[in-house]
């Protein structure tokens, strides 16, 4: 994968402007696809994954950033980055059985995480068997 490239060069295809009165997250995922990959940010990959943009680049990317530390944290909180991968819909697993492997053995390790991270990690390993 070419980091040095754009989601908008590596899917082939430029999403139309935003329109007008679009929110601040229509505006800043239109911008962030337009970035080379290689330069975005855990919050840029949070917000992006989270939208359900690039996953087929990004996924990678943030499995990277997760094997060495899981509770990465954009702007939200620790392990926001973790929440924005493991809750993608679990189809987008299903695509990867070497992606889902390796979350799997990321958080299968976790302790002490919040509740609520928990709780989607116990959905993700759930659904992800």
């Amino acid at each position: 994968m070419n980091r040095d490239r754009s989601l908008e060069e590596l899917e082939r295809g430029r999403w139309p402007a935003p329109p007008t009165g679009a929110t601040r997250l229509v505006m800043t995922a239109h911008a962030l696809r337009r970035r080379p990959i290689g330069e975005l940010a855990v919050e840029d990959m949070r917000l992006l994954i989270g939208q359900d943009v690039g996953l087929q680049y990004l996924l990678p990317m943030a499995l990277e950033v997760l094997r060495d530390n899981p509770m990465a944290e954009g702007y939200m909180y620790a392990g926001d980055l973790l929440s924005a991968v493991i809750t993608r819909n679990p189809s987008v697993w299903g695509e990867s059985a070497e992606l889902r492997h390796e979350l799997r053995m990321i958080v299968s390790g976790l302790a002490d995480l919040p509740p609520f991270i928990r709780r989607d990690v116990e959905r993700f390993l759930a659904a992800s068997r």
